[in-house]
């Protein structure tokens, strides 16, 4: 059995601060110093700038909040952040509940919430994510590198980020079967 934890937003900053050091070997009070003495008047100018310094992905993301300021689910928990992705489609709930029941079969497991939907990460990487996509439909999107969509794997456009490659869609929980857990086994293996 693995073990799963759920990564708060306040955990997820530290972690970008620690890999915006190591990455850079400066650090944020440093990296804000430096946005400061620029005096962007937009996060486009600075994210131009900042991908010129090498910075991009996660630690650009913290640089950008740094600058503008944070979005206010960033400041909520990860309860309150599910909680409004299902408040106006209750009966989706418990599909949600399913899928994140099935991860520590899995292995060691990070659930990620954010706004609109869940990551659900390998000690490496997203390996999965869940969204409440439509009122009737939850969407199980997986990262599986060259997998084509076909059978019950639909294509994954716009799910959460450019790393899923396909998608399940969901409407009951009794869809979440044993192909769906085999499914998000083989994501899960394919991202360690």
């Amino acid at each position: 059995m693995g073990v799963m934890a759920v990564r708060s937003w306040a955990e997820m900053r530290d972690w970008q601060v620690g890999l915006l050091e190591r990455s850079t070997g400066e650090t944020l009070a440093t990296w804000n110093a430096r946005v400061a003495e620029q005096g962007f008047a937009d996060e486009a100018g600075l994210r131009d700038w900042l991908k010129q310094q090498g910075v991009e992905g996660y630690a650009q993301m913290l640089l950008v909040f740094e600058a503008f300021g944070y979005p206010d689910f960033f400041t909520r928990s990860a309860d309150e952040l599910i909680e409004n992705q299902y408040a106006d489609r209750p009966a989706l709930r418990p599909i949600f509940d399913v899928i994140i029941a099935a991860l520590p079969a899995l292995g060691e497991t990070t659930v990620q919430t954010r706004k609109t939907y869940v990551s659900l990460l390998t000690p490496r990487r997203t390996f999965a994510i869940v969204a409440a996509t439509t009122r009737t439909r939850v969407d199980l999107g997986l990262r599986l590198p060259g997998r084509e969509p076909g059978g019950r794997l639909l294509a994954a456009k716009s799910l959460g980020n450019e790393t899923i490659d396909v998608r399940i869609g969901l409407t009951t929980v009794d869809e979440v079967d044993a192909e769906v857990h085999d499914w998000l086994a083989r994501a899960y293996e394919a991202n360690c």
